[in-house]
Parts: structure tokens; C-alpha cells; sequence
């Protein structure tokens, strides 16, 4: 068995039972090494195999190689394994080596980072949304803009993931000018750090001022729609149950 494991944020807490119980089946855990850091607090009598940054192929062929030989293999990922995740280069490599029809695999869905720094900020993603990744390392910034530009004009809030590097803090603040071309400048936007880890914290605060916000990789960037507003201490995008029923 393959298990393709999505651990959520971070912290056992906020992981799903069914990912607790395949981690608790698999006998060799693969992945990303400052994730598999995270699990072997949990899961310490297992057998990792880590990769670094950009060995997700590697990572994926070991993972495949493991699992046939018999062995229950799990690859992990934060959060979600189909968001961002592991489960279609998995899913691939599995092609490539002519495995599909000697694996048996099961995906297994975590909370992504959108859903976990939602629920600290209130409902800010009460309706539609669109998620968008401002690492460009897999996507052309041309692409990444359109997709930006598109989702502002159509009125979507927004989950921006990955906001911000060493080497492209200026995308952020890029970023920041696209959407304030399409929303209002007082639209509330959420920032969620470190979620489920040391250092979590929270805050709202308005368009005009998001490109002086502090982001990096472990922030996530929340932008509301027009209907987006605070209530007390919450950022809250209505539904619109009250405007129909109430």
C-alpha cells in the first residue's frame, strides 16, 4: 500500500483522524525533512527517508520503489496532499515506472493552510475562492498576474500561498498593486503565520495596507470581496443567508 498523506499544518491537533491512523499504519514515512521533522515527535519508532528542498522526484521514485517491495510506504506532505501536494507528482511517477497497475494508493486529505488560517481569522472565506500560489518556481509570473488580476475582478476571495521569499519580495508588493487595481482599499485582509506552530499568530488589516505587511513562506495572505468586513475582532465574507432569509 501507498498512502499519500496530507498532515494538515503542523501539529497533531489539527490533523485528520484518517491520517493519524495511515501514519500509524505505514512502516516508512517519505518526505520533505523539515516536515518529516514535525512527525517524528509523533512517530518516532518509524522509518523516514528525507529529501531536502527541490527533492520532491526523488523523493516520490524512492517512495514508489519503497512501496514495492512491500512495504506500507507513506509520502507526506502539510497540509494538503492534492493542494500544493505530493499526490499528482506521486500519482506521475507511478506512470513513469509502469506502477499504476501493481500499487494499490490512497489519498488521504489533510487541512490545507487556507482552511486552518481561516479559522483563526473568523470566516473570511465564507464564499467562493480562489487559492493562488505567488511562488513561480513551477508557474510563469505572467501567469500567476493574469490569475491575480482574473480572481480580483470576478469578485472571489482570495488565499494567496507562498507570498514571499528572499528572492521575490518584490512580487508581493506587485501583487498587492493588482489586486488594489479591482478591490476597494479598505477591503479587509487576513495574515496567518506559523499556523500550527511555534509562533502562530494572526491579523486584519486593510488592502492599502498589505505591501508593508511582514509575509514569508509560512504566512498565508487572505483577501476578502466586496462583502468582506469585520465583526469585532473576526474577518467575516457573508455567505448571504441574512440578505435572503433575514
Amino acid at each position: 500500500m501507498l498512502y499519500i498523506i496530507g498532515f494538515g499544518p503542523g501539529d497533531q491537533k489539527r490533523m485528520t483522524a484518517e491520517a493519524a491512523e495511515a501514519l500509524g499504519r505505514a512502516e516508512v514515512i517519505v518526505g520533505y525533512s523539515a516536515y518529516t521533522a514535525l512527525l517524528k515527535e509523533y512517530y518516532p519508532e518509524k522509518t523516514y527517508i528525507e529529501t531536502g528542498m527541490r527533492g520532491e522526484m526523488e523523493r516520490c521514485k524512492k517512495a514508489v520503489e519503497t512501496a514495492l517491495s512491500g512495504k506500507e510506504t507513506a509520502v507526506v506532505c502539510s497540509g494538503d496532499a492534492g493542494i500544493y501536494g505530493m499526490a499528482g507528482l506521486v500519482l506521475e511517477t507511478m506512470e513513469q515506472m509502469q506502477a499504476v497497475e501493481r500499487l494499490n494508493v490512497h489519498v488521504v486529505a489533510g487541512v490545507t493552510a487556507a482552511m486552518a488560517g481561516a479559522a483563526l481569522l473568523g470566516a473570511p472565506l465564507g464564499h467562493d475562492l480562489a487559492i493562488i500560489s505567488l511562488s513561480d518556481l513551477m508557474t510563469p509570473w505572467e501567469v500567476i498576474e493574469k490569475r491575480l488580476a482574473a480572481a480580483a475582478e470576478a469578485d472571489f476571495c482570495i488565499a494567496l500561498y507562498n507570498p514571499s521569499s528572499r528572492s521575490r519580495k518584490e512580487r508581493f508588493v506587485r501583487a498587492c498593486e493588482i489586486l488594489r487595481m479591482y478591490l476597494d482599499q479598505e477591503t479587509p485582509c487576513g495574515l496567518a503565520h506559523n499556523i500550527g506552530r511555534a509562533g502562530e499568530v494572526s491579523e486584519i488589516v486593510a488592502l492599502k495596507e498589505l505591501p508593508a505587511a511582514e509575509v514569508d513562506m509560512q504566512t498565508v495572505v487572505l483577501i476578502g470581496n466586496s462583502s468582506t468586513r469585520r465583526i469585532g475582532a473576526w474577518m467575516v465574507t457573508p455567505r448571504g443567508y441574512l440578505e435572503k432569509y433575514g
